[in-house]
């Protein structure tokens, strides 16, 4: 059985006293939840203050972005292992900005991605086509080539987890439909079949990313291959991103 997981990627938003009054307001929603995980993402200047306020918390802690190597002449650059060191569990890697606005490739993800695994951190691995794509047509080949490309040489249980962010549905008010959600996850858990096994496939979690709002939320994760959110702009606010994580009521 997959548990549900909600993270909440706050992108370049947030002072550090912001941060720690957000997570401040979301602690009770946590608390009343059921049956689900959740992880907030805060910039990488806010991450110490959230970890000590998050102490004693089933909040979990992850981080936006990673560099691929340990150490080194890497200036403006943050390792995994720092990551680590600071308390987090999971780290965003190859989100739609990064690809889109930094030049990530498949393989500059794939190497983030090992470099995660390998300091003990469960990466969140993004993928997704843009509107250009979706209306080619070439929805499904885009994703199989970010697939195989982004997960190359890793094992099915490293404690990956996977996002699907249609690029044309973040920040732009536009949401993939529930039918939509659900037809992109079921191809991505049948390539993750051919990639690794059934059984790997099978338990593991892939989110979906979009314009996700308290008020879409129970549809989406009703779908049976939506496993969770990865929520952008909803995070902001502890009471949107409260009324997500509660979507059960």
């Amino acid at each position: 059985m997959r548990v549900l997981l909600m993270a909440g990627n706050w992108k370049m938003h947030k002072t550090t006293a912001e941060a720690v009054i957000l997570v401040e307001g979301l602690k009770p929603y946590v608390a009343a939840a059921r049956d689900l995980e959740v992880v907030v993402c805060p910039p990488f200047t806010a991450l110490a203050a959230v970890a000590r306020a998050l102490a004693g918390s089933p909040i979990g802690l992850g981080a936006q972005n990673v560099h691929w190597e340990k150490e080194g002449a890497f200036t403006g650059e943050v390792s995994a292992p720092m990551l680590a060191d600071l308390g987090c569990t999971y780290v965003v890697v190859g989100h739609s900005e990064r690809r889109q606005h930094f030049g990530e490739t498949d393989e500059i993800v794939q190497r983030k991605a090992r470099a995660a695994v390998t300091a003990g951190l469960r990466p969140i691995v993004c993928v997704g086509e843009s509107l250009r794509e979706r209306e080619a047509g070439t929805t499904w080949d885009v994703l199989e080539a970010q697939v195989k490309g982004s997960l190359r040489g890793l094992s099915g249980d490293s404690g990956i987890v996977m996002a699907y962010e249609p690029v044309w549905a973040i920040g732009t008010g536009r949401t993939a439909t529930p039918a939509q959600a659900q037809e992109a996850h079921a191809f991505l858990r049948k390539l993750l079949e051919g990639l690794w096994s059934p059984a790997a496939a099978a338990a593991m979690r892939i989110l979906y990313g979009g314009s996700v709002k308290p008020d879409n939320a129970r549809d989406l994760m009703a779908q049976p291959d939506v496993d969770g959110a990865l929520v952008g702009g909803a995070s902001l606010d502890a009471n949107s991103f409260g009324k997500i994580v509660r979507f059960r009521g």
